[in-house]
């Protein structure tokens, strides 16, 4: 990409454009002792373009919303924010109050997005009246889900005003592909995007499984790049699919806004969908 170029962005079915990478904060908010540093993070990835901040009433027991609510104080609106509410919290009575701490937390009257963070006890049917219920006030500028499966979605899209959500949060990376099989497929019909959490695999282990794999090596060695930006690269190759990696070192911060510049060739995604092969058939939601 030359310079000047607009970064690569994903549409939502409203027509609002999101960067193709934004910014998790998954395991943020747990140590005060660390707080300047991710509020620092999330600071200077807005400024790198990466305008997307995902956080969660979960994470840190509301501590990541606190943290990215000293982030954006002072740049709100340029900001797309998402937050996730509990299962147990997406009924009718309980969802209000749920928005309205996550709010205060966040300093901020209204969420760009809010996300049932995954499938609980309460109906489906409910949960989309209590979303709805929270659009109309003003409370939430639109709603999704997140870690539901393709029956999930197609129970969802039955509901009156299932069709409104805007995106599935799911967990996707080269080494965990299955909603490749059946779940990408019948989201794209409906032009609902994918937020891919975990986009650079869950740490540990795996992250070095992915990360430290010869092709995706060979391939970042060969274009002077990051194996973690080559592996956010071929999570965005098709333009429907927004990946939210976390990052608190500032070196990382700027590698994944980079990642957005890096376009992939046939060849490469060819090699790396051989290195990482999708699964052949139906395989559960891979979940963290």
């Amino acid at each position: 990409m030359t310079h000047g170029q607009k970064k690569r962005t994903v549409l939502l079915p409203d027509g609002t454009a999101l960067p193709a990478i934004g910014q998790g904060t998954w395991y943020m908010g747990i140590n005060r002792s660390v707080r300047a540093e991710e509020v620092k993070a999330l600071r200077n990835g807005i400024e790198r373009g990466m305008t997307v901040i995902d956080t969660a009433e979960m994470y840190a027991e509301g501590g990541a919303e606190e943290v990215t609510g000293e982030a954006i104080a002072d740049c709100r609106d340029d900001v797309f924010l998402v937050s996730k509410v509990y299962p147990h919290h997406a009924d009718r009575k309980q969802m209000v109050t749920a928005c309205e701490n996550s709010l205060k937390r966040l300093g901020t009257d209204r969420l760009d997005l809010y996300l049932l963070h995954w499938r609980g006890r309460v109906p489906l049917e409910e949960t989309v009246q209590a979303l709805e219920q929270l659009r109309e006030a003003g409370k939430i500028v639109r709603w999704g889900v997140s870690n539901l499966d393709t029956e999930d979605m197609q129970e969802l899209w039955d509901i009156p005003a299932g069709q409104h959500c805007a995106v599935n949060q799911v967990l996707y990376h080269a080494a965990s592909r299955g909603i490749e099989n059946d779940l990408l497929p019948w989201l794209r019909e409906r032009h609902v995007p994918v937020m891919a959490y975990c986009p650079l695999a869950q740490g540990g282990r795996l992250r070095t499984e992915l990360l430290e794999h010869p092709v995706i090596r060979d391939i970042a060695g060969q274009r002077g790049v990051s194996t973690s930006q080559i592996a956010l690269s071929w999570v965005i190759r098709d333009g429907d699919v927004l990946a939210i990696p976390k990052a608190v070192q500032l070196s990382h911060v700027a590698e994944n806004a980079a990642a957005m510049d890096i376009v992939l060739t046939h060849e490469e995604v060819e090699r790396l969908n051989g290195a990482f092969p999708a699964p052949e058939g139906k395989v559960p939601l891979d979940i963290v």
